[in-house]
């Protein structure tokens, strides 16, 4: 019987793949048994650390729901998420950014122009742009997944106060790439403390703020699909997000307007308006997905 020491129980772990495995799960499982047994070499990892460590996995997979992914979560806060967004994003084209736990499938569906706020009070944001090509060519007929928090802190998943469906919507561009809708500002928000997740950040000092975004999922026939985030520029955790989701090209500005100038056709408020508002211009550039 082989002597297995701590010198070379990777080496026999990995000689126990059989001669048909997928060459792709050889390399990925070969490079994490490489790096998991020299974490526990490095750290010395105590039997009381390692329970803890597996009781921690048990207890994220007890709080994830449909509605909450705690692992994403969890991949989230690590630098993961963003790490593998970045690895594969091309050079050219809008950033990927963060997809968050809260995404709701299946949003409804909205003309351009229609209004998200529902019951919620606040100033009006009208948010415009087009969806282009690397070539700054329209992409007509792309949908757009858009969704955000509402005013106070909270996504619709998370509210019990609100619609399911509150602040999520889908649209789908025009002729010439435009996409538009009006809503309130979304906030700066934190992700969810009171499970594993919280732990981590309780335990290494750090905060659990995001800066305040809009999400948004884009899909075109030929291109690749988009995950991104919006912020605007003047938030005060833009250098701090907790999941580390900000990109320079994903920044965008709102733009005071006056009283009285809100356009009076093509929007659902658009005759209503008689306050200051908010513009939000922002374009988006997907990469075809031949490129890729």
């Amino acid at each position: 019987m082989q002597n297995v020491t701590e010198d070379n129980i990777t080496d026999t772990f990995l000689n126990y793949f059989g001669k048909d495995t997928d060459p792709r799960v050889l390399e990925i499982m070969s490079s994490l048994a490489r790096h998991l047994h020299d974490f526990a070499r490095e750290t010395r990892i105590t039997h009381a650390e390692w329970q803890q460590g597996l009781e921690f996995l048990r207890a994220t997979g007890r709080i994830t729901t449909p509605k909450r992914d705690e692992f994403v979560l969890l991949s989230d806060v690590l630098g993961l998420s963003s790490l593998v967004d970045m690895m594969h994003s091309p050079a050219v084209g809008t950033s990927s950014s963060v997809l968050g736990p809260f995404h709701v499938s299946n949003p409804p569906a909205h003309d351009l122009g229609s209004d998200l706020r529902g019951e919620f009070d606040g100033e009006v944001v009208l948010v415009k742009g087009r969806i282009l090509d690397v070539d700054n060519k329209p992409v007509s007929g792309a949908t757009i997944d858009i969704w955000q928090t509402a005013p106070n802190g909270m996504y619709s998943s998370q509210d019990p106060d609100q619609d399911d469906l509150n602040f999520h919507a889908k649209f789908t561009t025009d002729k010439d790439g435009n996409y538009s809708f009006t809503t309130v500002k979304p906030v700066p928000y934190t992700v969810p403390t009171d499970g594993p997740v919280g732990d981590i950040l309780k335990a290494t000092g750090r905060h659990p703020w995001r800066p305040s975004h809009l999400h948004y999922i884009v899909e075109a026939e030929g291109f690749r699909s988009l995950v991104t985030e919006v912020f605007p520029s003047d938030d005060e955790y833009l250098n701090h997000d907790t999941v580390f989701g900000v990109r320079d090209d994903l920044i965008m500005h709102y733009l005071p307007q006056p009283a009285g100038s809100f356009p009076e056709a093509g929007f659902e408020l658009s005759g209503s308006v008689k306050e200051p508002w908010l513009l939000v211009e922002f374009d988006i550039v997907l990469v075809a997905a031949s490129s890729i």
